[in-house]
């Protein structure tokens, strides 16, 4: 299951978001600001992003079942691939038909007090939550910059969230920005483009977040680093003579699957590979405690080769 310090940073980002949300459909009502509605909505479709991850963590902490014997894990990711969905098809699509709508039919924006003082707040929420989702996404990825930490990390949730929460500060600086442009120059056109904006800033963010979860939802494997280190454990092994395939598979963000085809030395008995196996599965997971499932096959290293061949060959 997803790390349980996911949660504090789902709540704190949720709490924020639905007041700020309120404020702004009561400000875009005010004044009839196309940017603000575009960010109202953005609000509120993070909102029920985040209730989604939420239900996406309960679901992947069930137990296994005969329906699913290697657990839910998996159900995080598919709600993670929702969410992205959600930011394109809900929060982009209302805010680039909305953009569309005023930048031909341009209009004043009235009351722009109002509408200042709740950007001005909102970004002060908003700040806060990423700084919050920021140090709990760097806790869990020191030493690595953001790329390196995000095509790493099997847990969706603290980069979903703070990948919600850097577009929901670059859309309010967005739509600030082309307010006052639009007060200053005269030109209510710019409020329109302001919407525009922030749907272009949504849409990058789904097709990051929706690449990610695709990755995740499809069966990716284990870091580089786990797969070296578990090669290692079994190079150690003397009675090993060659690995022939090694797979592994994130089922969940601590939840790992290992399967190991193993060519043993001769002569070499049951008992022996029945102790190497015992041995194996212990270090495997005493060194990498994602690790949750080993699987070893002790196969000749032809025999495994006839195999593959055979599987790959077209009939």
């Amino acid at each position: 299951m997803a790390h349980s310090s996911s949660k504090p940073v789902i709540y704190a980002a949720l709490g924020g978001n639905l007041l700020i949300a309120l404020t702004k459909f009561a400000a875009a009502s005010w004044s009839g600001s196309a940017s603000m509605l575009s960010e109202a909505i953005h609000s509120l479709v993070d909102c029920g992003n985040q209730l989604l991850l939420l239900l996406g963590l309960r679901q992947a902490a069930r137990p296994a079942d005969r329906q699913h014997p290697f657990g839910h894990g998996l159900v995080l990711y598919f709600w993670t691939f929702v969410v992205a969905v959600l930011i394109f098809g809900v929060g982009a699509g209302v805010s680039i038909v909305e953009g569309i709508d005023k930048v031909r039919h341009p209009a004043e924006v009235s009351d722009l007090w109002v509408v200042y003082l709740v950007l001005g707040a909102s970004i002060l929420f908003e700040g806060a939550s990423w700084l919050f989702a920021l140090r709990e996404f760097s806790a869990q990825n020191r030493g690595r910059n953001w790329l390196q930490a995000i095509r790493r990390s099997k847990d969706p949730t603290t980069f979903t969230v703070l990948f919600e929460d850097t577009a929901a500060l670059l859309g309010l600086l967005a739509a600030l920005l082309c307010i006052w442009l639009s007060q200053v120059l005269a030109m209510p056109v710019l409020d329109g483009v302001g919407s525009l904006v922030v749907g272009a800033i949504l849409t990058v963010t789904a097709a990051f977040l929706a690449w990610e979860s695709k990755s995740l939802l499809t069966g990716e494997g284990a870091s580089a680093e786990v797969q070296q280190g578990i090669a290692a454990i079994v190079a150690g092994e003397a009675l090993v003579a060659r690995t022939n395939e090694m797979l592994t598979m994130h089922f969940g963000p601590r939840d790992v699957l290992v399967a190991l085809s193993l060519d043993f030395t001769d002569p070499c008995t049951s008992s022996d590979v029945e102790r190497v196996v015992s041995r194996l599965e212990q270090r495997i997971r005493g060194d990498f405690p994602e690790v949750s499932r080993v699987f070893v096959e002790a196969q000749d290293r032809h025999a495994h080769r006839r195999l593959e061949e055979a599987r790959i060959s077209p009939v």
